[in-house]
């Protein structure tokens, strides 16, 4: 059971009662009357043969307050994507299979790329911007929510309590970020949220000083889960990262744009599992070692571009504060789980703060030789305003496909 706690300038919403899904389900019903819903899901086609894909498809079924569900599909050749049509055909919603790799969705990516306005790199990032973008074109919701497709634990309740605070007309929120535990198979997980963001923005306000960004980022419970729903508005100025930055990127950009009473975080499940990512320390751009450097680059960036200058002195200071700092929380998750009777492996927990003591100063050294770096994806806005009729032309693909 939760605490009703308020730990930061933005609203956690908690789970008080464990208030029951189809209660929740009841309101969804009443609030999609008003206020259309959509769910996106990024995936990769390999995920289908997956343990986590089949389950969230059953519970998905169930689910009867959604407008649409929009499916982001990555690294499907033609008969693999026919397969994905077949496979997702078994939800009762409407819903649009973006079949990424098709070719009437790479002209377009060709002709965007042509006015230098595409996704740079392949990967999560891109996934989420194109189906953002149909979200745009297709203009029947008006609250989406968003979460992957990994989920091993995943149960319908989850996506009822991630959207019902974007959903619920009476409440005021452009944006909302899923938060839970993450514990599973007896073990305490989240090591990059763990080990490397929150030791880190509590080094970084020792070292540059109390800063509003750094206190907003610290407000969130887990800022790296990848479950989040917004309203439709927030689409079309968003700027997302294309790099493992995504998740801190999207939590910048709502805070550029919105007020912080604008935005909340909600309690989405007593317990959470996915796949895992290796730590690939002899491998920078593999696993959680290339994950921990776009982390720790879309930080920097965000703070520099709000007037903080860096040094290599200061990133030497960062890394020497974040070190010690870093193993003090190792001692205090080894407590933690040990009280709750779960598992912590205190010399991979030491392994991987040596990991990201390192890479935050190798962060720091990219970031100084580039400066001027921004692996932004461009706005739906600025799209738009090159390539007007880009809506119309991006639905039709995607109908075509589909009709094929």
């Amino acid at each position: 059971m939760t605490d009703f706690y308020q730990n930061g300038v933005i609203t956690t919403l908690h789970n008080l009662s464990n208030r029951s899904t189809e209660a929740l389900e009841s309101d969804l019903r009443r609030f999609a009357k008003s206020r259309p819903m959509a769910l996106v899901l990024p995936c990769l086609y390999s995920e289908l043969a997956t343990e986590a894909m089949p389950n969230i498809l059953s519970h998905l079924q169930k689910v009867d307050y959604l407008e649409e569900i929009v499916i982001g599909l990555d690294r499907a050749t033609e008969d693999q994507y026919h397969h994905a049509l077949e496979f997702f055909s078994a939800l009762p919603q409407r819903h649009r299979v973006l079949w990424n790799d098709g070719p009437r969705l790479q002209a377009l990516d060709a002709e965007l790329k042509a006015e230098g306005l595409a996704p740079r790199e392949p990967g999560k990032g891109r996934n989420v911007w194109y189906c953002l973008g149909y979200i745009q074109a297709s203009n029947r919701s008006q609250a989406i929510a968003l979460h992957d497709c990994d989920i091993l634990t995943y149960d319908r309740s989850l996506l009822a309590r991630l959207i019902y605070p974007i959903a619920n007309p009476a409440f005021n929120y452009k944006f909302c970020k899923g938060y839970y535990a993450r514990t599973a198979d007896g073990k305490m997980n989240g090591r990059v949220s763990r080990l490397l963001v929150t030791p880190l923005l509590r080094s970084l306000k020792k070292v540059v000083g109390a800063h509003d960004y750094l206190d907003y980022l610290a407000s969130y419970r887990y800022p790296l889960a990848g479950e989040f729903s917004f309203h439709r508005d927030v689409i079309t100025d968003i700027r997302i990262p294309s790099d493992w930055g995504l998740e801190i990127g999207i939590l910048s950009e709502v805070k550029r744009n919105f007020a912080t009473n604008k935005l909340c975080q909600v309690d989405i499940a007593d317990a959470y599992d996915h796949k895992h990512q290796d730590l690939s320390p002899d491998d920078a751009s593999q696993g959680l070692s290339k994950m921990s450097i776009d982390i720790c680059k879309a930080i920097f960036r965000k703070l520099a571009t709000n007037g903080t200058v860096f040094s290599p002195e200061t990133f030497r200071t960062i890394k020497a504060t974040y070190f010690r700092m870093a193993l003090d929380f190792v001692e205090t998750y080894r407590n933690d789980a040990e009280m709750n009777g779960l598992k912590l492996d205190v010399h991979k927990e030491e392994q991987a703060v040596e990991l990201f003591a390192r890479n935050i100063m190798d962060a720091g050294s990219h970031f100084l030789a580039n400066p001027m770096e921004a692996p932004f994806i461009n706005s739906w806005n600025r799209v738009t305003s090159a390539l007007p009729d880009i809506f119309e032309r991006f639905e039709a693909a995607v109908e075509a496909d589909m009709q094929r």
